[in-house]
């Protein structure tokens, strides 16, 4: 399926599943905060977010700078240079090797 055929979900990160949150870790092994982008919603309001493409649904996840970084520190299986742990990543890598659409998203090095 292509991108403009695929459903825009605009979600918080904290209301993603698990899964997908940690699919996102694998996109994004050095954090978040580089990759925030600001758009403007269909409400004329300009808002931030991270993307994250799956086979059904572009994610748009709300976040600001601040909120990115926040979540990085927050989280363990960040070390604290805010890089995703080795061992973390590998663990990610076999859980979901056979997930195609992480290779479509662009950050993606696995």
């Amino acid at each position: 399926m292509d991108s403009q055929n695929k459903l825009r979900v605009t979600q918080e990160y904290s209301k993603l599943s698990d899964e997908i949150q940690e699919q996102i870790k694998l996109v994004y092994p050095e954090g978040y905060s580089q990759h925030i982008f600001t758009y403007t919603n269909k409400d004329g309001l300009r808002t931030s977010a991270l993307r994250f493409e799956t086979d059904e649904k572009i994610y748009l996840i709300r976040m600001s700078l601040a909120e990115a970084q926040n979540l990085i520190e927050e989280d363990d299986d960040y070390d604290e240079d805010g890089n995703l742990r080795d061992d973390v990543r590998d663990d990610y890598e076999d859980k979901y090797s056979d997930v195609d659409y992480l290779s479509d998203n662009d950050n993606y090095e696995g």
